[in-house]
């Protein structure tokens, strides 16, 4: 595996990690079905760590795609 590729990978890790760590802004699935109170248009602010996991998760996003774009280029001759 190339150095690009190792870097991939381990921004996919990163990306999962973060995205499993940050918390849900609903009910989810379950309050549709049940009805419970869904308000997805609800003005919900990010506080404190959530703040900082969601720009690193957007970081590591761009860079993943970025990364995604350039091995793909340097993959296909």
């Amino acid at each position: 595996m190339t150095f690009l590729n190792i870097i991939f990978m381990i921004i996919s890790v990163l990306i999962i990690i973060l995205a499993l760590l940050q918390s849900g802004k609903s009910d989810g699935a379950s309050g549709a079905i049940t009805g419970g109170n869904l308000n997805v248009f609800a003005d919900t602010k990010e506080r404190g760590p959530e703040v900082i996991i969601s720009r690193i998760t957007m970081v590591l996003a761009i860079l993943f795609f970025t990364f995604a774009i350039i091995i793909h280029f340097f993959l296909v001759k």
